[in-house]
């Protein structure tokens, strides 16, 4: 797989990820659609970039799209999303691609690709079913509190942190890294 594909109008809708911005209504304006897909998602073409509107964000078809909003829902409702060409990358369901990310403030998990800019090369690669089933493990970690049972620790919430951490930066599965505070 080729990680120096220039995106476009012709090819960004082919095995790619990418995270779209949620946008206003009004950013449309004056911008003819170029395409509805046979799902009944709109494409808006811009030489920097694309607008999709859509009800269905995620998968779509080969590719793994995901809208960055404020709204907590985000399907079934029809949202505007925009990402510029250079926001789409390769996407390969057999390749370690993708990386996690908490916001420890909102405790929000969510994935990314290597290719991001922000990438920082500690956080582990993964395929994106193995990256779904850490997501998983550290929502568990995050908002339940049952895993932490028979464990030896003064702070949970620090435990937290050092678990969450080291669920992204190694290979080891949550049960491994429990064994560490027995």
């Amino acid at each position: 797989m080729q990680d120096n594909i220039t995106y476009n109008r012709f090819n960004f809708h082919n095995h790619t990820f990418c995270v779209f911005q949620e946008v206003d209504p009004s950013s449309l304006k004056g911008i003819s659609k170029g395409y509805t897909s046979k799902s009944g998602s709109t494409y808006y073409f811009t030489a920097e970039g694309v607008y999709r509107v859509s009800n269905h964000w995620g998968r779509a078809a080969n590719c793994r799209w995901r809208l960055q909003t404020t709204n907590e829902q985000v399907n079934q409702v029809e949202r505007i999303g925009y990402a510029k060409w250079t926001d789409f990358y390769p996407n390969n369901e057999n390749q370690n691609l993708f990386y996690i990310e908490v916001d420890w403030k909102t405790n929000d998990v969510t994935f990314q690709h290597k290719n991001n800019p922000s990438y920082d090369s500690i956080a582990v690669l993964r395929t994106a079913s193995a990256t779904a089933k850490v997501i998983q493990q550290i929502k568990e970690v995050l908002l339940e509190d049952n895993w932490a049972k028979y464990l030896k620790f003064e702070d949970l919430n620090e435990l937290r942190k050092i678990i969450v951490d080291k669920l992204i930066t190694t290979n080891n599965s949550l049960v491994v890294i429990k064994r560490e505070f027995i």
